[in-house]
């Protein structure tokens, strides 16, 4: 539905006339997979299509390079009817069969080569004239010369002309197995009892994942984000010494490619051949570091080895940076975004077993690199020392007045307050991490646990008396500084405010006292910094709490006030989540002169109304799961140490007194409403196309949008990113635990 989705604007699909194709695949075994393609015709009166379901091999043997992944060509010939026969100087041989499209009917097979049309395209000369666009020439053209006659080629299609009956649908079936274990019967009747097989599998599989406790459409969201989710893997092959000289064999890249982006130093060491999470193959099929982090999280709970494999081969050598630095994105790797890494291990940590029999190898290889990256986040981003920090854009796009990754038109320097509390959430993050290490594997992490206590405390008192927390309207901004004496608050209520909470972090007695170490230097630094204490750590002197230490940036008095906006529905609180930008600047936006240029920060509840990033993405209203995700988890944190002694209005203004774990529930609640139908059967997400509602072709599909309107629940930008947006999964599983703990204890 992803391209669907795209021409829905365009109204092709208001007549009910156009083709509906289905792919399922069902593996035997490691090296049969077994492949149906549905062709409905969705229309009332008969049509014909042209389908050809292709099989080629990736072209690595074009370049005349000699690095791993080349290899020599390879070669796929007919071998029977319907079959072919595959070759290739590293893999085993492989048969493909493609079914007749009719009984009795052998496949028509069109064989060319996976080579680039250089003449059509460059006017170049080429060696073979049987080219990668070989199957449309021959089928919109009719170039019956385009394919090769001698039925060989690299590249392969089985070409079926289709008429079919309106409301009618056919199944055309393919299936690729390694040569020695073919059968001369390939679809014969194991082939529908494999694939009956394989779903039931399935669906037990996913009755395992997904709990009772939820409803019908939740379960069918849950699960269509976890298929989502394995969908947008892929084979991602990028090598930054090779990309920058070229191929050997191939005309040279220009020169501005050695001096343009990812050219840089700290990136010849590169080399990524793998298959990695991508936020959204359809639209992003690249990888993003922060993006990734999400995806690990929700992915842990089906594939938790997978889950594991990702996080730390961004942590590996040949991918993070000697600077200690991990790659954001193949267009501009050395861009900065949210230190969210070390929280996505931590999180996959703590899914991969109940305490003391969790893989603790797991964590402590993954701690052994964050290091580097922390210190790399120090170094770099803190440029006076000051424990504030900078950063850049921060992943949150065109959120801040300015442009964030650039220089700044005012002159001076931008500090932020979600940079510096991005970093005070990691030091909360590093220190669990080096807690679980030392009280579960080795005590020696107690000094690493120490480092990250103190270090957390010297940013937290910064966050609070640099300049970031503004008193009069008790939130947090960021500000520009020009030198000592001069600065300007930038008075923009954002997601920027709200990121200070993420940091907090409840220290147990009953890992302390198992840490003998950290226990005397923590309370000495206590005692001999009590400046420091009463700002950022609340102890159980007055059984306030049964847990000993708070460690958070916000004090309760700035808590309570910047909760006071978080759930104002006329500022951050939408039916559908927080918004990224409070409402509040819609009608009062934020303005700035600069030499006679204004820059403006208004709320725009959807798509983007400036080019900034491109234009194709907004932090300024929408509602951003990824965000929000870190949001609920947070306040469960607080209510885990203040309990019921700390409640809130939720919503602001209404009267209603909550306890941050109730507050927490009501945000996620509102979250999962986005992707559920209302009372006339819409799903928010799909806006007000009547399709998703009543058409029983549509009505079941989700899509997971890149994010979402900030008063309708509208889904916006890439409409597959089930990375991050996938989330909402674990969101169903703490509505799910609640209902059954409202069992439990009925």
């Amino acid at each position: 539905m992803g391209i669907a989705n795209c021409f829905l604007p365009l109204g092709v699909f208001d007549e009910g006339k156009y083709w509906d194709v289905t792919a399922e695949y069902a593996k035997n075994a490691p090296n049969d997979v077994l492949i149906k393609v549905t062709i409905s015709n969705r229309g009332s009166e008969a049509a014909t299509i042209h389908v050809l379901p292709t099989l080629w091999f990736r072209n690595t043997w074009i370049w005349g390079c000699t690095h791993e992944g080349c290899t020599m060509k390879a070669r796929i010939g007919q071998d029977g009817e319907g079959r072919v026969r595959t070759r290739h100087d590293t893999l085993e041989e492989f048969v493909c069969d493609f079914e007749g499209s009719e009984e009795g009917k052998e496949a028509v097979l069109l064989f060319t080569e996976n080579e680039t049309n250089s003449e059509k395209l460059y006017g170049a000369s080429q060696y073979t004239p049987y080219t990668k666009d070989a199957f449309h020439r021959y089928v919109i053209n009719g170039e019956g010369e385009a394919v090769s006659p001698k039925k060989k080629g690299t590249k392969v299609a089985a070409h079926h002309v289709l008429e079919i009956q309106g409301g009618e649908e056919r199944v055309l079936r393919v299936r690729l197995t390694i040569a020695k274990d073919a059968s001369e019967k390939p679809f014969g009747e194991d082939f529908e009892k494999i694939f009956e097989s394989r779903k039931n599998e399935a669906d037990q599989f996913y009755s395992g994942v997904i709990s009772d406790e939820l409803t019908g459409e939740e379960k069918l969201v849950a699960r269509q984000s976890y298929a989502g989710l394995l969908w947008t893997k892929q084979f991602y092959h990028y090598i930054i010494k090779d990309w920058l000289a070229g191929d050997p064999e191939q005309p040279a890249p220009p020169e501005s490619r050695a001096h343009g982006r990812n050219s840089e130093p700290e990136w010849r060491h590169l080399f990524n051949r793998d298959i990695i999470s991508m936020p959204d193959k359809w639209e992003y099929p690249w990888y993003a570091s922060w993006d990734l982090a999400f995806h690990m999280v929700p992915m842990a709970k089906i594939d938790p080895e997978y889950a594991k494999s990702q996080l730390l081969l961004f942590l590996r050598e040949w991918y993070m940076s000697p600077n200690g630095q991990l790659p954001a994105y193949e267009f501009a790797l050395s861009d900065v975004n949210p230190p969210v890494h070390a929280w996505a291990c931590l999180c996959v940590y703590k899914m991969s077993g109940p305490k003391g029999s969790r893989d603790d190898l797991f964590l402590a290889r993954c701690f052994q690199k964050l290091l580097l990256n922390f210190t790399w986040w120090v170094n770099r981003k803190d440029p006076n020392g000051r424990n504030i920090f900078g950063g850049g854009f921060l992943g949150l796009d065109n959120i801040g007045v300015f442009d964030r990754s650039k220089p700044l038109p005012t002159g001076g320097y931008l500090e932020q307050a979600d940079g510096t509390a991005w970093m005070a959430f990691y030091c909360t993050v590093m220190l669990s991490i080096a807690l679980e290490l030392a009280v579960w594997k080795d005590p020696s992490y107690e000094d690493m646990a120490s480092k990250f206590f103190e270090h957390f405390v010297d940013i937290s008192d910064a966050m609070n008396h640099k300049g970031l927390w503004d008193e009069e309207d008790g939130f947090y901004y960021d500000q520009l500084r020009f030198d000592e004496r001069r600065e300007c608050k930038l008075r923009v209520r954002s997601m920027v405010g709200l990121i200070p909470m993420y940091a907090c972090l409840v220290i147990n007695d009953e890992y302390v006292d198992k840490l003998p170490g950290f226990k005397k230097r923590m309370d000495w630094f206590l005692k001999h910094r009590e400046d420091l204490r009463n700002e950022v750590s609340y102890m159980n002197v007055d059984g306030v709490s049964k847990y000993h230490h708070l460690l958070a940036i916000p004090s309760p008095e700035k808590l309570r006030s910047v909760l006071k906006y978080l759930l104002d529905e006329d500022e951050f609180l939408s039916p559908y989540g927080i918004r990224a930008l409070s409402r509040y600047h819609k009608d009062h936006p934020f303005e700035v002169n600069v030499e006679g240029v204004i820059h403006r920060v208004e709320y725009v509840a959807a798509e983007s109304n400036t080019f900034m990033f491109g234009g194709n993405s907004n932090w300024r209203g929408p509602i951003w799961l990824c965000v929000n995700f870190l949001l609920v988890e947070c306040l469960e944190r607080y209510d885990y140490f203040f309990g019921d002694q700390f409640k809130v209005e939720c919503p602001t203004g209404s009267g209603n007194l909550k306890r941050l774990r109730d507050v927490s529930a009501e945000i996620r609640n509102r979250l999962t409403q986005i992707f559920l139908p209302d009372e006339s059967g819409r799903r928010p997400c799909h806006g007000d196309d009547e399709r998703y509602a009543v058409d029983e072709n549509w009505k079941d599909l989700v899509l997971f949008y890149e994010f979402f309107d900030g008063d309708t629940g509208r889904g916006c930008g890439a409409s597959h990113q089930t990375g991050w947006t996938s989330v909402v999964s674990r969101c169903f599983d703490k509505i799910a635990a609640a209902r059954e703990q409202e069992t439990d204890d009925s």
